[in-house]
């Protein structure tokens, strides 16, 4: 019935996009709200149930992360606001049910046990962008409230994780040695790609952190009035920056320049690598850690974008970060993203966009990764984060958008230092044009999925 509405409708709008290379399709409006109507799920407690794509689990990261780009559109279409609520919310009671589990079933019941530290600060993240669009207070919850005690309760406790904590992890993982449990920062088992670390302190699952304490210790204040807990949050937030600042940061010699390391143990031994799942180091000004001019993340990133990465790959179609989570050779769409949204080059946004749009799917979706030297082999069919990142790339650099503070609290970790912006790449006529068909897409969207779910009722 819904794909009857659709064909129905007015044809699909095609966004004007600079593009150079072989394989190069339109790019429609409609494809860049695939995610928003077909992984996001209204249950019957008033929640939002999102899945990652073709994987039928809801992952903290991925459904914060899938929420955020289409939180602006809340201004146009105001019934979107219940559906992102509904995340925010879900997600609280997921970190109230088991703080450690990355990934939980529609029923709350754990789909995956994984530490990953950034996974309790992607809502977070999602909460800020939200409130600071909308200033809908009903989504500080008593559920939400437990959320952020156990969010830095547990981060307090994984920073003595030897002395403290009670995870486990059946295999991979070795829980008790070889890191120095005195940096202040907190102790990872595992990488936002779900794979385990080889250093237990993971650099950008820390500064991810870092910016979710201190939104918490805002909201703690502000919007629960519990001061305690707003001022023990942002005392770790202050261990964790001092933390980052003194063990994460090394010089390289083969460089010849200080960079920020993808892991450490505190002792001394680093990783020197980036991998294409976020937060990463090439991603560290979308979580607003720095600045994409700041020199230190400008040496990283010359490092993690080059073949001095272990996991940089380069062939025919495309290069960029793969991981090791996929097939050696990979390349990463969300890598190639990353990549364009820390640009402040026209014509890497340009490259990046052509990249993507030679590698896609004949539906204009995102897979999780790719073979570089043949688009066709490929791992997962879509892929639900990296669609809405791609949507967010399109939006900011062909429509005009900005961050409009979606992401922090106004303000950036490290001191006067101005938030990046994606820089435009069509003329100021193109992204009014563009804007006015993702909005009209979009509502075009709403209207069917409504009539489908009047026509179910009848």
């Amino acid at each position: 019935m819904l794909k009857a509405i659709l064909a129905s409708l007015l044809l699909a709008q095609t966004l004007i996009v600079p593009l150079t290379g072989a394989r190069i399709r339109d790019i429609q409006a409609e494809s860049l709200f695939h995610t928003l109507f077909h992984d996001f799920f209204p249950e019957d407690d008033g929640t939002t149930y999102v899945q990652t794509g073709d994987i039928p689990a809801m992952w903290l990261r991925d459904a914060s992360a899938q929420s955020i780009p289409y939180v602006r559109f809340q201004a146009q279409y105001g019934l979107l606001r219940t559906r992102f609520a509904g995340v925010i919310e879900r997600s609280a009671r997921a970190i109230d049910k088991d703080v450690y589990a990355n990934a939980f079933q529609a029923d709350y019941h754990v789909w995956e046990r994984k530490w990953e530290v950034d996974s309790v600060a992607w809502p977070v993240v999602l909460i800020t962008a939200y409130y600071g669009a909308t200033h809908d207070a009903s989504i500080f919850t008593p559920n939400l409230h437990v959320a952020f005690q156990q969010i830095v309760h547990t981060y307090d406790c994984e920073e003595r994780h030897g002395t403290c904590s009670p995870y486990r992890y059946p295999y991979h993982v070795s829980t008790d040695e070889g890191y120095n449990w005195n940096t202040g920062l907190i102790w990872c088992a595992f990488r936002p790609s779900d794979d385990p670390v080889q250093y237990r302190f993971n650099i950008p699952q820390n500064a991810i952190a870092a910016v979710a304490l201190e939104d918490i210790a805002q909201f703690a204040l502000r919007n629960y009035h519990d001061k305690a807990l707003s001022e023990h949050a942002r005392a770790i937030e202050e261990r964790v920056v001092t933390g980052i600042l003194r063990y994460g940061i090394f010089y390289n010699e083969k460089r010849h320049v200080w960079m920020y390391a993808y892991e450490t143990d505190g002792y001394g031994n680093y990783n020197l690598m980036d991998d294409a799942n976020i937060p990463n180091l090439t991603a560290l000004p979308v979580i607003d850690w720095v600045s994409d001019f700041d020199p230190i993340y400008l040496n990283t990133r010359a490092f993690t974008l080059s073949m001095d990465n272990p996991w940089y790959f380069s062939g025919r179609y495309a290069q960029g970060l793969g991981s090791p989570h996929t097939p050696y050779g990979n390349v990463w769409p969300l890598g190639i993203i990353a990549r364009a949204i820390t640009t402040t080059d026209d014509r890497e946004i340009i490259e990046s966009l052509s990249m993507l749009a030679e590698t896609d799917s004949e539906d204009g979706l995102i897979h999780e990764s790719f073979y570089p030297d043949g688009y066709w082999r490929y791992t997962r069919s879509e892929f639900g984060w990296a669609n809405a990142l791609y949507a967010d790339l399109i939006f900011r650099t062909l429509a005009g958008y900005t961050a409009l503070d979606h992401v922090v609290d106004a303000q950036t970790i490290i001191p006067f230092e101005t938030r990046s912006q994606v820089p435009t790449i069509v003329s100021t006529l193109q992204q009014l044009e563009n804007a006015g068909d993702i909005v009209g897409a979009l509502g075009r969207l709403l209207y069917a999925g409504r009539e489908e779910a009047i026509n179910q009722l009848r």
